[in-house]
């Protein structure tokens, strides 16, 4: 029997069921595999039933469904997974066969696996895919990297069912080669633990500081999501805070203040790391949510670490005053925002430059302009600076974005000394805010460091009278020599 499947898909999961009835929906044929082939049948007969979907019962199966050349899609956990699923299928697939891993891979295992796979006479594709369980059904942003060679054989797919913007454009488009795809898709997860911690913030402060009601809270997110915050996270925020129990109480009060992570933060901060990229809020986002899972420990902390009231009485008990601090909290929230994903393409940006990546900095924002969890309107500003200029160092520097900040400044700078002042924690608020007050420096105090680092560890230091590039080293104590370090960094 002739082939006829366009693609198989490994993975009967929340998001694999979801993109492969949006694959059928697209009129593309989709075989459908799963570890547990159980699973298989029941998605046939329910989920999928009526369409077009094909089920296959082993790999062996699925491989014989598919033209060439064939396309087989994983979605299944990162990690040992995925290599075992590449390993079994090498032996049942054909030189320019190509394989795809849509999970949340790092994008260190996608480099070796494009390498792997490549030597074995297979293209190998690594795609971020954003936008949940509704974003896979409906239309999800797709960041697909790897072998370059693949690109014309995915992309009617990959186009096709993604999300789309003003104009039909697709949120989707090839990122780079290796794991460019994987590594977009981590820092579009940084960026989306810090823009999830900005918001709980401004919560923390219009609950617990002002006294809003969960009702009133919601009627404040609301009205932020028709302006400059319109975006997916302020809206399900807005709907989460109008969202009652059974017993008609919100539901957000009774959930236990202690937040999971999967890991692509932890390794968004790791890179940046490497890359020497401050990208100070994600990181507080990132140890905000360490922080909450320590509950019992605040639990204790909480009765014996003494601090100022954190409730705004006098501000909260004036409409005015109270009007104007909430309108505060927003700039407070919109600018730091900037800085996060300003933070997020420097990281970006870096990346390209060490591992060899042409990366279309405008067309990442498109991608992240409609299906996944960060869209928002925002980000056609962020497309559109870069359209402007492509070699724009800095988000900062954007002529929109330099205005955004000088609008927004006194009511950030406000929000962040209240909270200061009165015990509230606003870790992202004030990282934003310290990392705006060092980029616009043009004198720091690292001379003093620089000194102090030469003085125990001989590590030499510049001159602001010297040409850049010359070091020198002082025997700050007359006892020490003149030989200066040369690997030691502290």
């Amino acid at each position: 029997m002739e082939p006829t499947a366009d693609i198989a898909l490994i993975g009967l999961a929340v998001m694999g069921q979801n993109l492969i009835l949006n694959m059928n929906d697209h009129g593309f044929t989709v075989v459908a595999f799963n570890r547990t082939v159980e699973k298989v049948d029941h998605f046939l007969a329910n989920e999928a039933k009526g369409t077009k979907v094909i089920g296959a019962h082993s790999l062996a199966d699925m491989v014989s469904k598919l033209k060439s050349p064939r396309r087989v899609m994983m979605l299944v956990k990162a990690g040992k997974a995925v290599d075992e699923f590449i390993e079994q299928l090498i032996p049942l697939l054909a030189p320019g066969d190509i394989i795809i891993d849509g999970g949340n891979s790092l994008f260190d295992d996608t480099n070796r696996r494009v390498k792997y796979c490549e030597s074995k006479g297979f293209l190998y594709v690594g795609t971020g895919v954003s936008g949940g369980e509704e974003g896979a059904r409906k239309g999800p942003s797709i960041m697909p990297g790897g072998s370059a060679a693949a690109w014309p054989h995915v992309k009617d797919i990959f186009q096709g069912v993604s999300a789309k913007v003003e104009g039909g454009e697709p949120c989707c488009d090839w990122v780079g080669d290796g794991g460019a795809g994987h590594y977009v898709k981590m820092v579009h997860n940084g960026i989306e633990y810090g823009d999830m911690q900005l918001i709980c913030e401004a919560y923390n402060i219009l609950k617990n500081a002002l006294g809003l009601s969960a009702q009133e809270i919601h009627e404040v997110f609301a009205e932020w999501n028709t302006g400059e915050l319109d975006s997916y996270l302020i809206e399900i925020s807005r709907d989460i805070m109008a969202f009652k129990d059974t017993d008609g109480s919100p539901l957000v009060d009774k959930i236990l203040d202690t937040a999971g992570q999967k890991g692509t933060g932890k390794w968004t901060i790791v890179n940046s790391q490497d890359l020497g990229i401050p990208i100070t809020l994600m990181a507080e986002a990132v140890y905000s949510r360490c922080i909450s899972a320590l509950k019992d420990e605040r639990v204790k902390a909480a009765r014996k670490l003494k601090g100022p009231r954190p409730t705004l009485t006098s501000i909260a008990a004036n409409p005015e005053k109270k009007k104007q601090f909430i309108a505060d909290i927003r700039d407070a929230l919109y600018a730091s925002k900037i800085i996060s994903y300003a933070q997020g393409y420097m990281l970006m940006r870096a990346a390209a430059a060490e591992y060899k990546w042409k990366l279309n900095l405008g067309g990442v924002a498109l991608m992240w302009r409609g299906g996944c969890i960060i869209r928002s309107r925002f980000l056609g500003k962020i497309k559109e600076a870069y359209d402007t200029n492509p070699k724009l160092t800095n988000l900062l520097l954007d002529d929109y974005f330099r205005g955004e900040i000088k609008r927004c400044q006194k009511g950030w700078r406000n929000v962040v000394a209240t909270a200061a002042k009165k015990g509230i924690p606003v870790p992202a608020f004030s990282t934003a805010l310290a990392f705006y007050d060092q980029y616009r420096s043009a004198v720091l105090p690292a001379n003093l460091l620089q000194a102090q680092r030469d003085y125990f560890g001989a590590h030499t230091y510049e001159r602001v009278d010297k040409p850049r590039g010359e070091f020198f080293h002082t025997n700050w104590t007359g006892r020490g020599g003149t030989t200066s370090s040369s690997t030691y960094n502290v």
